[in-house]
């Protein structure tokens, strides 16, 4: 079993820490370093451990003589920024409640072009995203709601102020009563459709149990394995008690566009949001304000940025 990251020693626990265990460039590459070889270095090349260092932040293999920066296929890759700054700036997103916004962290870091603070924004959102996400189900979860909802205030990518709303798929583990667990979103071409299985099938594990609505599409969800229990008829008045979970997400998803992004969501740029609440919500029951923060890091010192695929025309 892979130990739990500790508050302090493996991640700062407060703003003061932060700036503390990352005063310069220098704090933060050996962080960086650990993070994306935890067991030493690996040659991206040949796979060899030997090294040497031939610079800040970078290795030379011992076998095959390839160097290697740290921070190459990440996010930080030949960024102008110190490394430092970008650190703060990720530990003021990460720990944040509820998320900033582009004109909040251009306030928070003294950032004088609002673009700027934007664009780093847009780069840090796509390191949340996690393409080799385990599926929902197993452990303690008791069941997988899946339902859909329609996402109002996203702008057109078209001239004028135009907006619309966009379907949603949700998947929400229910742990409790008043427990959930991890959470799903994928925006849909066609709500109502057989589009909602293939998302389960990416989503859920298949030995869950699946709750849904009546409709009849999902009683397809037991020929493809998965057990599957649902609330008969689209007005049944013990839908909502039943499947509270994909509500209840539905309404903080709306009130995070209105509270912290102002529906100031462009239909593009939808899916990258989609990812950020993702990250908020899988991570809103940390223990310490520093977890999320490295997360993050991880994901960016082994990955870095992500695309991921429309699955709505004109979002990407």
């Amino acid at each position: 079993m892979v130990a739990e990251p500790v508050a302090g020693v493996d991640y700062p626990s407060t703003a003061a820490q932060l700036r503390r265990w990352f005063p310069d460039d220098e704090a933060c590459i050996e962080y960086l370093a650990r993070l994306r070889w935890p067991d030493g270095f690996v040659c991206p090349a040949c796979s060899g451990n030997g090294f040497w260092r031939t610079g800040p932040g970078l290795w030379m293999c011992a076998t095959c003589s390839r160097k290697t920066s740290v921070t190459a296929g990440t996010l930080f890759h030949r960024s102008r920024t110190p490394l430092s700054t970008w650190f703060e700036a990720i530990w003021f997103v990460t720990s944040s409640k509820d998320g900033l916004s582009a004109a909040a962290l251009q306030e928070h870091l003294g950032l004088v072009s609002y673009e700027t603070a934007w664009a780093w924004l847009r780069t840090m959102r796509s390191a949340m995203a996690d393409p080799e996400q385990e599926r929902l189900g197993g452990g303690e979860v008791q069941q997988v709601e899946i339902g859909e909802a329609f996402l109002g205030g996203v702008t057109r990518d078209l001239p004028g102020a135009t907006t619309l709303e966009v379907p949603v798929m949700i998947a929400v583990e229910r742990l409790g009563p008043r427990r959930l667990g991890r959470l799903r979103l994928e925006t849909t071409r066609y709500p109502g459709s057989l589009e909602a299985l293939h998302f389960a099938a990416r989503a859920v594990r298949p030995e869950a149990l699946v709750a849904t609505d009546g409709a009849p599409r999902f009683r397809r969800l037991a020929l493809m394995g998965f057990g599957h229990t649902c609330v008969e008829g689209y007005e049944d008045p013990g839908r909502g008690r039943l499947l509270p979970g994909p509500r209840q997400v539905a309404t903080l998803l709306d009130r995070w566009f209105v509270g912290t992004m102002r529906y100031g969501v462009r239909e593009r740029h939808l899916a990258s949001y989609l990812d950020e609440f993702m990250f908020r919500f899988d991570h809103r029951t940390a223990a310490s304000r520093g977890l999320p923060f490295y997360r993050f890091m991880v994901r960016a010192a082994n990955g870095g940025p992500r695309r991921r695929e429309p699955a709505r025309p004109g979002v990407r």
